[in-house]
């Protein structure tokens, strides 16, 4: 894996509450502005998503992905990669849940790795504020239910 950009927050919810959120891929259009569409191809015996198309709409990047999912069995964290995409050669991500207090603290990684050069900094700058704003959009969509 390259480089990778991780970024942690509290949520103010139990850490079954966040995964449930984080799992229900269908719904991140209703509260992720950067992806305009998502589609679970496969599902686990448990019901997780395998595999999903993802259509991205973010300022630095324009792209339809399809990724793959590990749910290890604690649900205590969840992995994904690329499978396929246009502008990707890969990308790598993570949420990690450990249980704080009465909430739950959020570790997000992510790494990317684009088919056009990118200087190091700006694609750093880019992962940064996708963890960001996908780590804030989380805790507003779960602290709000």
């Amino acid at each position: 894996m390259a480089d990778k950009t991780a970024q942690t927050i509290y949520i103010d919810a139990e850490p079954a509450t966040v995964m449930d959120v984080i799992a229900d891929i269908g719904s991140y259009p209703d509260w992720v502005a950067e992806y305009k569409e998502t589609e679970v191809l496969e599902t686990d015996d448990e019901g997780y998503p395998k595999k999903a198309r993802l259509v991205l709409d973010a300022a630095v990047l324009r792209d339809t992905m399809v990724l793959v999912y590990q749910w290890p069995a604690d649900h205590a964290s969840v992995t994904w990669s690329l499978e396929s995409s246009t502008l990707l050669k890969a990308l790598d991500g993570a949420y990690r849940l450990v249980p704080k207090g009465s909430g739950t603290e959020v570790t997000y990684e992510l790494s990317v790795d684009l088919m056009i050069p990118m200087i190091g900094l700006l694609k750093r700058k880019a992962e940064r504020r996708l963890t960001d704003t996908a780590l804030k959009d989380l805790k507003k969509r779960v602290e709000a239910d």
